[in-house]
């Protein structure tokens, strides 16, 4: 644990984005996770005016730009095996790009049904299924999924979806996580607030759904932990955070590991305060888990999680003037991204601090970015296994 305390705390700001013509918030970042030869690593961007960008990860330089118009692109993935950026849109499609390529149009279009507006989103670890979540419309929330693979018999660049799940969310689905391992499992989120595992290889929903956690509130964050990734944890919009061990389905132990309905009460850091949490973060090395959060004046905390509670690991400072909305660990070369409303992207990295840096003064948008929040109800919710 001392080894990745003093890892976080000497990251340092090694590089700035440069100047876009149009600021934005920098809400979603993801890296290209193809490992190809004497080639720039890509990072694709969301941008709150629904566009994406891509950025040379080492001189975090735009390289070109794609559009959702007339929809707005939320969400942004790589593929596993290829330079394909995905991303789902309100228009009732998920775009695929060529992220070498400068084009006003997608590689590929995954259409949805009629009335699907898309808000969440993945694409599973063997680039075969592509699933995307919708908000509520008349009493319909759905899960609808494709199939990603490109062959040399379909030709089109037009693919409908291979089915839905209806029955298991009542609200919007505002996330979905396929797992890093296993392409089978899925878990997707709500502002229902109910978080769903399911084993997509089952043929019909309700024997696919393996089990159902309840967040209490309206989920914004989802993700899997813990060695093999049998452990799941999930962020709501206020600022709650939960974590379930899946390897106790089947016993008699109970399967929460944590629940805390506002962690900005309960964490105790070291400096300053706590404003919003940003994302999880599962350390495979140390085989730990870690909850990041901020301040709206754009200080990171970094907390390490364990049954007991969350506790306080390092501060980095002098980075955002403004809320941090997105980050992006890199395993490799322990690098993080960081993303937020004063329309900058930073990489840092362990060590010294390469160059002297100023901070930006806090970047003025006209229209604030609300995210995406909804009064949650306090109906009572059916478990279908216990918590």
């Amino acid at each position: 644990m001392e080894k990745i305390e003093e890892q976080f705390a000497n990251l340092s700001i090694v590089k700035r984005s440069s100047e876009t013509k149009e600021p934005t918030y920098l809400l979603g970042i993801d890296t290209s996770k193809a490992v190809q030869a004497e080639k720039e690593n890509l990072v694709a961007v969301l941008c709150s005016n629904g566009s994406i960008r891509i950025y040379d990860k080492e001189r975090l330089y735009v390289l070109r730009e794609f559009s959702g118009y007339p929809g707005l692109l939320s969400g942004v993935r790589f593929a596993s095996s290829h330079d394909s950026v995905y991303s789902s849109c309100s228009d009732g499609t998920v775009k695929c790009w060529d992220a070498r390529l400068a084009s006003e149009k997608p590689v590929q279009l995954f259409k949805g049904y009629p009335s699907n507006i898309f808000i969440s989103f993945d694409i599973n670890c063997n680039d075969h299924v592509i699933c995307a979540g919708t908000e509520k419309v008349d009493d319909d929330a759905l899960l609808v999924f494709w199939d990603a693979r490109l062959s040399s018999q379909d030709l089109s660049t037009t693919k409908d979806p291979l089915g839905a799940y209806s029955e298991t969310h009542s609200d919007d689905v505002t996330q979905v996580c396929f797992h890093p391992n296993n392409p089978n499992m899925l878990v997707s989120g709500s502002t229902d607030g109910l978080v769903n595992v399911f084993d997509i290889s089952v043929d019909n929903e309700e024997d696919a759904l393996i089990t159902t956690c309840n967040s209490i509130s309206s989920v914004s964050c989802i993700g899997w932990s813990g060695k093999d990734y049998k452990q799941i944890y999930c962020m709501t919009h206020d600022e709650g955070f939960c974590w379930w061990d899946l390897n106790h389905l089947n016993t008699d132990e109970p399967i929460t590991c944590l629940n805390i309905q506002d962690v900005r009460e309960v964490v105790n850091l070291k400096e300053g305060i706590l404003d919003y949490l940003i994302g999880g973060l599962y350390h495979e090395k140390m085989d730990k888990l870690f909850v990041v959060g901020g301040t709206n004046t754009g200080i990171i905390h970094l907390m390490s999680c364990t049954t007991s509670g969350l506790s306080h690991v390092t501060t980095l400072h002098g980075g955002h003037a403004a809320t941090v909305r997105s980050f992006s660990w890199n395993m490799q070369d322990d690098s993080l991204l960081t993303g937020g409303e004063d329309a900058q992207l930073l990489l840092w990295k362990p060590g010294p601090i390469e160059k002297t840096f100023t901070k930006k003064d806090s970047m003025k948008i006209a229209s604030s970015v609300s995210q995406r929040v909804r009064v949650h109800s306090n109906d009572s919710y059916k478990r279908r296994k216990k918590q």
